[in-house]
């Protein structure tokens, strides 16, 4: 069979709509010979028979394994150039205590962006010299709060924060080491809104005011100067952004070492992953490689000696050990005229195929216009591909979780549905929109299948309403039980 009008060129007619298509998938996820879903060892089923669903599944083997494959990836490409390198998991993407944990137990610094991150962090026991502080507006309290635990790097966004953190610092009679967030220019090739380049962007200073503001920072003694800092945007796929941007970095890095030690350049993150089957990511082998390659060569030309570099991955680690599942509720077919050459039109059909969560859990669509892939997740089906589009329950046209995907014909309700590479910013941009509770997060591994984050219920949501009664009771639909 052919492709649907519709469709959106990228994709193709699958040969098998239940097929789990490696690397968007975690690589625990099988099939089981009656078709049902499994990750880290627990079905679908079981999942969401126990939790409930909307229900985001973290595979725990997963995220530590990449986190391990990234570490060691960007450790031995600086190790190849003869420098160091240290890998920061930025926080953004996901951030629980666990993770925290899981992310330090593999030898990872964390990124944190907020006062809440850092608290997360610390209470995941993570040693606060290894992390960094990053944000374009820290509080003033942010930036005490981080001086005081004594995080390890603050990222100076603005020139008012070189004073902001130089007092907290010497308040705290301690020298606050610093990076400098610059714009090198470089346009990532993505959605405007995670390209983070421009100079025209509230993110950092433009490069040519560096020697500018690094000199005003060592003019603090209670601020160390550690180099220069950049992120060009998210979800790239080459290397060669990330090259030219260190390029322009390394112009400056030279420059301001004649002003005294410039110990590190930390090139950020934005790696991206797999969502369908029409992405072809680096592989962070092949990215940590030409990266270096090109800090490497640019510091030969410039005879300078090669700074200790730092990288922050988020996305390539927590990525694709997402799965959100979702129980369908109702299904639509809508007609859609295509037009013809000829100037006449015909008719197609567009399934809506409608779950009970939605852009509460995943607004990435609504977003950025970010596409996914879907399965059936309790069992396989030889009826043939249709061309459908996963639409949330919310009150909101833009409302779409899938845009398009082919699954089985007899997709129906009460099927379950997953959704793979839902593991970065789903649940960290989820929101109460219509009165939802943020789902549970439960992660799996070796068949066992606990808690990380609990839903957020009825309850908690009234909880906040000043009017709510301060003794309300609750009941079997709104406590905080394992769902």
């Amino acid at each position: 069979m052919t492709s649907s009008p519709l469709a959106p060129a990228w994709l193709g007619h699958p040969a098998d709509a239940n097929a789990l298509v490696a690397p968007i998938w975690p690589r625990t996820a099988v099939r089981d010979p009656g078709g049902a879903l499994a990750i880290g060892g627990v079905t679908a089923a079981e999942l969401a028979g126990r939790f409930g669903t909307p229900l985001y599944v973290v595979d725990e083997q997963e995220a530590r394994e990449r986190a391990v494959e990234v570490r060691d990836a960007f450790f031995a490409a600086a190790a190849r150039i003869g420098t160091t390198a240290t890998v920061y998991y930025a926080a953004k993407a996901f951030l629980s205590i666990e993770v925290a944990r899981w992310m330090a137990e593999a030898g990872l610094s964390i990124d944190v962006c907020s006062g809440g991150e850092l608290a997360v962090a610390l209470a995941a026991g993570v040693d606060p010299a290894r992390m960094g502080l990053h944000g374009n507006n820290k509080s003033v309290a942010e930036i005490e709060r981080a001086v005081e635990n004594g995080v390890g790097v603050i990222v100076i966004d603005s020139a008012l924060e070189i004073e902001r953190v130089a007092a907290a610092a010497a308040r705290h009679e301690v020298v606050q080491k610093v990076r400098l967030r610059v714009n090198s220019g470089v346009h990532a090739h993505t959605h405007d809104f995670l390209a983070t380049a421009h100079e025209d962007q509230k993110f950092g200073v433009r490069l040519d005011q560096a020697v500018e503001y690094a000199a005003a920072i060592r003019s603090h003694a209670s601020l160390e100067f550690l180099g220069l800092h950049c992120h060009i945007g998210s979800q790239i796929f080459g290397v060669d952004g990330f090259s030219e941007s260190a390029a322009r970095l390394l112009e400056v890095h030279a420059e301001l070492l004649e002003g005294g030690d410039v110990p590190g350049l930390n090139l950020g993150g934005g790696y991206g992953i797999a969502y369908t089957e029409a992405d072809d990511p680096e592989q962070i082998e092949v990215l940590a490689d030409g990266i270096a390659d090109a800090v490497a060569t640019e510091c030969e030309r410039l005879g300078i000696p090669v700074p200790a570099l730092a990288f922050e991955p988020g996305r390539t680690i927590i990525g694709t050990a997402g799965v959100t599942l979702y129980e369908v509720g109702t299904i639509k077919d809508v007609l859609v005229q295509v037009p013809g050459v000829d100037g006449g039109a015909t008719d197609h059909v567009r399934r809506y195929v409608s779950v009970d969560g939605g852009m509460s859990d995943n607004v990435r669509p609504a977003l950025y216009g970010a596409d996914y892939t879907v399965r059936i997740a309790v069992r396989s089906s030889a009826a043939d591909p249709a061309l459908v589009r996963v639409a949330g329950k919310h009150c909101e046209s833009g409302d779409i979780v899938v845009n398009a995907a082919y699954l089985p014909g007899d997709v129906t309700p009460g099927d379950l549905l997953a959704v793979p590479a839902t593991g970065a910013y789903c649940h960290s941009l989820a929101n109460n929109y219509n009165y939802l509770g943020r789902p549970a997060v439960v992660a799996v591994r070796g068949g066992e299948a606990r808690v990380l984050i609990r839903r957020e219920t009825e309850h908690d949501l009234l909880a906040r309403d000043a009017a709510f009664p301060r003794d309300a009771g609750t009941d079997a639909t709104t406590r905080g039980d394992e769902r």
